[in-house]
């Protein structure tokens, strides 16, 4: 007989025979729908919370003035010029939302085959990184280290015959690493998947001074679908030849993801991150059980997107699948999340509870 919480549970189950007035139900020691029963009980009892603590708000750049362009497969998300990028790390503060990722887009003019804009200590993040930081000193900048936003062939690194080279990508992306703290970035975050950056950034930043700048590294950022709508807004999509699983994990795998953050943290990361998020939920959790550190995930692009174009057919409850999506990243233990719905969510959370 199993026993559990002290009491045979089978022995206290009695079957009430259907229309017998005289019955008084079902004798059981255990009913977990009391916890249930009501709102206060259930906010009680409630084992995850989600907080504008939670967020990071993924922004993307554009050149000009006062220029907001609509993504059309991100619905609600827009590329936009600095001044407006400044307005809207007013709101992120006003919202307690902690931090900003930054993203440009780059002018194709401005693209070449070796990605040299990113080494340029006037491009568009880091004048816009100055400023924020000039008009919104105690909010957080993270800035996205890899080369596709500013290759013509939009790759992560660099491209030789047909080949993607790991250690002479490398050697710009600790330049480019560089160059954006010194701009005023707080978190350096290599999106790349070149094998041992991280060593090559930590050091470069410590080398320059910077010792206190934080990496969190896409440890486990997986060769995926998901990322379509994010590359039409930074215009890597239409530049993009072949694809990048020479370098991004194979989704068939998660013991290669732990080997990736074990690497990563040896090598100086702060906090590592997984990307794509809800289909890799699973990924969150082995890595947090395993090595108990910062955790992050990226609700990408084509996730909002799905939940965008579900909502826009009548087909469910937008804002409940936003929440519903988000907590899901927190039971899974992320310890936070960059996505689009930042904003919306913070709303939300300045006006009452969510759930």
């Amino acid at each position: 007989m199993a026993i559990k919480y002290g009491r045979p549970l089978e022995s206290k189950v009695r079957v009430v025979p259907a229309g017998d007035p005289t019955a008084d139900g079902l004798d059981l020691v255990h009913r977990p729908r009391r916890n249930r029963r009501t709102d206060w009980a259930r906010r009680l009892v409630r084992e995850n919370v989600l907080t504008a603590n939670d967020l990071i708000w993924p922004l993307f750049l554009v050149d000009g003035e006062n220029v907001r362009t609509p993504v059309p497969s991100m619905p609600g998300v827009d590329r936009i010029s600095l001044d407006q990028a400044v307005r809207e790390a007013e709101r992120a503060a006003a919202l307690d939302i902690p931090c900003l990722a930054l993203f440009p887009y780059t002018d194709p003019a401005l693209r070449d085959e070796n990605g040299t804009e990113a080494l340029n200590p006037d491009n568009l993040v880091c004048r816009t990184v100055r400023a924020i930081k000039k008009a919104v000193p105690n909010i957080g900048l993270l800035c996205d280290v890899a080369l596709d936003p500013y290759t013509s062939h939009g790759h992560d690194g660099l491209l030789r015959d047909g080949q993607i080279l790991n250690d002479e990508t490398v050697a710009v992306l600790t330049q480019q690493s560089v160059l954006q703290v010194e701009a005023g970035c707080d978190i350096i975050a290599p999106s790349d998947m070149m094998d041992g950056r991280i060593g090559a950034i930590r050091q470069a930043l410590d080398d320059a001074g910077h010792t206190g700048i934080q990496i969190m590294a896409y440890a486990a950022k997986y060769a995926s679908v998901f990322y379509g709508p994010f590359r039409d807004a930074v215009g890597s999509s239409a530049t993009l030849t072949g694809d990048k699983r020479t370098y991004q994990m194979d989704f068939c795998n998660t013991d290669e993801a732990l080997r990736e953050v074990e690497l990563d943290l040896e090598e100086g990361a702060d906090m590592v991150m997984v990307k794509p998020g809800l289909p890799y939920l699973d990924i969150v959790r082995r890595i947090k059980d395993t090595f108990a550190v910062p955790t992050f995930a990226y609700q990408v692009s084509g996730e909002y997107a799905m939940i965008h174009a579900a909502a826009g057919n009548g087909w469910l409850d937008g804002e409940k699948a936003m929440l519903e999506s988000l907590m899901a990243f927190k039971r899974a233990g992320a310890d936070g999340i960059l996505t689009y719905f930042a904003p919306r969510v913070a709303e939300k959370l300045r006006q009452g509870r969510l759930f």
